[in-house]
């Protein structure tokens, strides 16, 4: 293309990006010596419409409305008035001169006052009156709700949509918009809208959302997808002391713990809506921590927020996100209810902070209207529904939309509809979007049937040596009610092939009943976790490792047949009961590892008998209740929405001697708590404790081994330092703690902070013991060794490095003296952390 297309191209993108805007300004606040200002105030005079310079003094406003004037003050500094010349104005040069070059040194530190700082008093009034505000003030309400939820490519430029990549499909390219925000150019690639119903009830702490209309492009089908962007938008209180994005725990400016990480400036006084309101200004006091900038309205007698504006630095401790932009704007009912009208929020997706880096913008945008208040309703009212799927709101037509929206699309938001349609039919963005939903899954998909999953197809271990495995299941969509699955796989080392089939049917949807079955023989870890599951295609992750830290065969020959029913009277409360028969044989009785018990105990006379495989049948009933778990999907497997949930399990097992010629007859009891806790600004802690009981006598196959871990990788819930079998138990109680700092404490060490490293420290004890009839009868060869002193053992962890490794090193605490004993152990772990 010549010079002078090129020119042509630009000259229409630039049309095209500034047609919706009439005034846009961008540009940086300097001092006069040159450095940046950040956090300077920007604004069109005589308007509440206002910007926050970033750390680099860079800022960028845009109205619709047409100003000839921008304010930029900040505190210390003369407030400088410029003059607009023309609708668009980009890379302004403003330089402020201090009032009084005295103060300059401590106004540049950033640092306010926290004493007779009159923008701490008005926080105090905003804390006292928090909770007798808004929806607060009724002991019921309702509303309707418009939620536009929509991703964005952005850094649009000619050479982008220049490349190889988008031949053929260059018509995407006509829907280029320009972001009210960062003013940087976008391009719509998916768009989702809800139409709802809330109800709450503050008398009994209750509340619930009944979906009215739904309607997206792009992803319909991808359950993936669609919880990423569940779990990307979670609910959040601008009241509330710490705020919830990302999987991180921002300090909010409104926090009563706000003084300690913000500082505040009384900035202006403004009449709005008839209610004099007082404008703050807040930014962070250090770098590196979970905080915003930006700027809030409130009313000067009720300490209502009547709008506010933040942004989140820079230089917080969080991958992946550039930028994230919150807005939110609040109505006067009356001379004394402020109600929340509008929530916007924006984050800008990229590799890199850099301000010319691509990345996605994901956009939310939330209307509140028709206020009810005081009308009751009944208990059963907000019982939340377990599986309940109305394929009428995925199906209104143009007309509805267009007569019930709160606000009307624009013409690039309602293009993206018509766009994406046509990209499907395109080969090149078929193939795109397959390879995409192939790693996300797991998964190769033909028609009904899907291929995988493609991460299992090697491993290894030290009884197989290199194994290898295939296998898919069939899939015709995400609210499939039955699914079959199955796989064969084979190992070079024993020279021998496995397999495994189950398949699950969701006979009744509204209470989720599932009667399921399956069968299995292969190589496995037995005593991996202590409350392992009993399904069939399960397998250890320590029995496929490709790296371990020290030679295991310990590894059993499983063969496994299963068949349960299970139900959830309850959302998210699971009662579930089952049948299983397995035999187990040592599957490396090379390595001196057998599982032999005493069929008869040996006697002054007689040497016993011995025997080598294990043949038991079992019942089960189990309880898993998790409180708060969000899932994508109505069919008979569901996706989980990755919020941390607490997570309560109990089982109980039963071992019936003669059923299918089974050896032993034995009670097993068995429980699993896990709790998260999020403790405001430091971090997040994980705290889970397993513990169980066995009455009756069981050879080692039905004993309880404490989980070691003989990896290089990090497996959740094993002691990193013991080897398998080391320790083994049929009564036993385990802990384990866990905190991540998420950057807090390094963000204080200058030489660290830029690594946005996260440190994790954590502790892991268990306690059991063995019968003496338990002893008895073991002829395997292990001596049985029971945790009586609480094993325990210690560490900590580095997280974050290069974004997506996280290292960890752990003590042995005692039991130093036992074979083999690791007194130090070092294990990583990849993963997709914000």
């Amino acid at each position: 293309m010549s010079n002078k297309h090129s020119v042509f191209s630009l000259f229409l993108l630039f049309c095209l990006t500034t047609a919706l805007a009439q005034t846009k300004v961008s540009g940086i606040v300097i001092d006069d010596t040159k450095l940046p200002v950040p956090y300077a105030n920007v604004q069109f005079k005589g308007t509440t419409q206002s910007a926050v310079t970033n750390e680099d003094g860079k800022f960028y406003i845009e109205s619709p409305n047409t100003y000839k004037t921008l304010v930029v003050s900040f505190m210390g500094y003369k407030t400088k008035e410029i003059e607009l010349t023309k609708a668009v104005n980009y890379d302004f040069t403003i330089t402020l001169v201090p009032e009084n070059q005295l103060k300059e040194v401590t106004i540049y530190t950033g640092k306010t006052s926290k004493k007779n700082n009159p923008a701490l008093d008005i926080l105090r009034k905003i804390w006292e009156r928090k909770r007798k505000n808004g929806l607060y003030m009724f002991d019921q309400y309702q509303m309707e709700k418009y939620e536009k939820v929509e991703f964005d490519m952005n850094s649009i430029d000619s050479a982008f949509m220049k490349r190889k990549i988008w031949k053929g499909m260059e018509f995407i390219f006509e829907h280029v918009d320009t972001s009210d925000v960062t003013g940087k150019t976008y391009l719509p690639i998916f768009i989702n809208e809800q139409l709802s119903d809330v109800y709450g009830d503050n008398e009994r702490n209750k509340k619930k959302e009944i979906v009215k209309a739904n309607k997206n492009s792009g992803f319909t089908g991808n359950q993936q997808i669609q919880a990423f962007i569940k779990d990307l938008y979670a609910e959040y209180n601008i009241y509330d002391n710490y705020l919830t994005f990302f999987d991180k725990s921002f300090t909010s400016p409104l926090s009563r713990t706000g003084i300690d990480v913000y500082n505040y400036v009384l900035r202006d006084t403004a009449v709005i809506d008839n209610k004099t309101c007082y404008n703050i200004v807040f930014y962070p006091r250090r770098k590196s921590e979970l905080t915003f900038k930006g700027d809030f309205w409130v009313a000067d007698t009720t300490f209502a927020i009547k709008s506010i504006n933040m942004a989140v630095t820079k230089s917080a401790n969080i991958n992946w996100v550039k930028d994230i932009y919150i807005e939110q704007e609040f109505d006067v009912v009356n001379d004394s209810v402020f109600l929340l009208t509008k929530d916007y929020m924006m984050s800008d997706f990229s590799f890199s902070k850099k301000d010319e880096s691509k990345g996605v913008y994901g956009k939310r945008t939330t209307y509140f209207r028709n206020h009810k208040f005081n009308q009751k309703k009944a208990e059963d009212f907000y019982k939340a529904d377990v599986n309940f799927l109305d394929t009428s709101i995925y199906q209104k037509d143009d007309e509805y939309w267009r007569t019930h929206r709160f606000e009307e699309l624009n013409k690039d938001e309602e293009g993206v509809y018509k766009m994406l349609d046509t990209l499907k039919t395109v080969k090149k963005f078929k193939r795109l979007y397959n390879t995409v939903e192939v790693l996300a899954s797991g998964y190769i998909n033909y028609g009904w049937f899907d291929y995988g999953p493609i991460y299992s197809t090697v491993g290894y271990n030290q009884v197989e040596r290199v194994r290898i495995r295939t296998g898919g299941r069939t899939y015709f969509g995400p609210n499939d009610p039955w699914r079959l699955e199955g796989y064969t796989a084979y190992g070079f080392g024993d020279d021998k092939f496995k397999f495994g089939l189950s398949g699950k049917w969701m006979i009744d949807k509204k209470s989720r009943v599932i009667i399921a079955g399956g069968y299995r023989r292969d190589v496995e870890q037995i005593g991996a976790d202590l409350t392992a599951t009993n399904d069939v295609l399960g397998r250890s992750n320590a029995s496929s490792s490709v790296f371990s830290s020290g030679s295991n065969g310990k590894l059993t020959n499983i063969q496994l047949a299963t068949a349960s029913i299970e139900f959830e009277p309850i959302k998210n409360f699971r009662v579930k009961s089952g049948i299983s028969y397995r035999t187990l044989r040592s599957a490396n009785s090379a390595d001196e590892f057998s599982l032999d018990y005493y069929k008869v105990l040996p006697t002054e006379f007689t040497p016993g008998v011995v025997e080598s495989e294990v043949k038991q049948g079992e019942l089960q009933f189990e309880i898993d209740w998790t409180p708060k778990r969000q899932t994508i999907g109505y069919g008979v497997e569901r996706d989980v929405v990755d919020n941390p949930y607490t997570r309560f399990f109990f089982r109980l097992s039963s071992g019936v001697k003669g059923m299918f010629g089974s050896d032993f007859e034995y009670q097993k009891v068995q429980l699993f708590y896990r709790q998260p806790l999020i403790i405001g600004a430091i971090g997040r802690s994980y705290i889970t404790t397993e513990l169980g009981k066995t009455y009756g006598t069981v050879p080692l196959g039905l004993m309880n081994i404490v989980p070691g871990n003989q990896t290089w990788w990090q497996i959740e819930n094993t002691f990193g330092n013991l080897n398998f079998y080391e320790f083994v138990a049929d009564e036993y109680v385990t802990m384990h703690w866990e905190h991540n700092f998420q950057g807090k404490l390094f963000a204080r060490v200058p030489a660290l902070r830029k690594l946005n490293w996260r440190e994790i420290v954590g502790i892991r004890a268990v306690y059991g013991e063995i019968s003496d009839e338990n002893r008895a009868i073991n002829a395997s060869g292990l001596i049985y060794r029971a945790p009586e002193n609480v094993y325990y053992e210690y560490g900590f962890g580095i997280g974050n490095i290069f974004k997506v490794f996280r290292l960890d090193f752990s003590w042995r605490g005692n039991y130093l003296d036992l074979p083999d004993a690791r007194r130090f152990a070092i294990k990583g772990s990849f993963g997709f952390y914000f």
